[in-house]
């Protein structure tokens, strides 16, 4: 089982270096590159003003944000929904240098690098032309973003976990209601045959897992297909 987390964040800025801070997380859980449903999604007082452009971007002001949690106050709600599962995000190190610097100010753990999942990589390496920003991406890929007025961050994560499964030449198992009864229920399965890579992702795999699926497919017996691949 793969878990991962699409996540998105809205700022008061652009520079965490200099101040900005967050006013919105918005994450999204994935399994096997299918939405589970869950979600975490969060307001968040920065304790400091909006620059202007950033209010054009995503519409949040001062004023809604000032009856807010601070992200102290929901700081460990949200490490514990993302858990150690990989981080899914566009532009990702824009995001990951903001949390941060939240994390920094509560003497907390940084998120570390190299769980980064950065879609707008992915983009670029599979259309060099562009362009590959979020609006872009689901026009190519027929992604229905009409409800995307202004910048969200939940609502870019739900559409970037439909453009993530694209950009990896993957298509979800949906299920076709045919008709009112349960005999014209079926699980309708469209697969898309994977592109090459021209670089290969880094390996998600944790050593001790891969000892335990070792020891695993022993039992399986000779004959096993897993022992191609070992």
């Amino acid at each position: 089982m793969l878990r991962e987390i699409v996540l998105d964040t809205e700022t008061t800025g652009l520079d965490a270096a200099a101040g900005d801070r967050l006013i919105e997380i918005g994450c999204v859980e994935i399994v096997n590159r299918i939405p589970t449903g869950r979600e975490f999604h969060r307001y968040l007082n920065p304790e400091r003003d909006l620059h202007r452009d950033a209010v054009e971007v995503h519409g949040l002001t001062t004023e809604f944000l000032q009856d807010k949690p601070l992200f102290r106050d929901v700081a460990d709600e949200f490490l514990e929904f993302i858990g150690t599962a990989p981080l899914v995000a566009h532009n990702a190190t824009f995001d990951l240098a903001f949390l941060n610097a939240e994390l920094a100010r509560l003497t907390k753990p940084p998120l570390r690098a190299d769980r980064l999942v950065d879609t707008l990589a992915l983009a670029r390496r599979r259309h060099p032309a562009g362009p590959n920003n979020l609006d872009a991406l689901c026009k190519r890929y027929g992604i229905d973003n009409s409800q995307r007025i202004k910048h969200g961050a939940l609502m870019d994560s739900l559409l970037l976990a439909s453009v993530y499964v694209e950009l990896l030449g993957e298509r979800q198992a949906t299920l076709g209601l045919g008709g009112q009864g349960e005999a014209d229920t079926a699980l309708e399965l469209r697969l898309v045959p994977a592109r090459s890579r021209p670089q290969a992702l880094p390996s998600r795999l944790m050593e001790a897992g891969e000892a335990l699926h070792r020891e695993f497919v022993k039992t399986l017996g000779p004959k096993a297909l897993w022992l191609r691949y070992l």
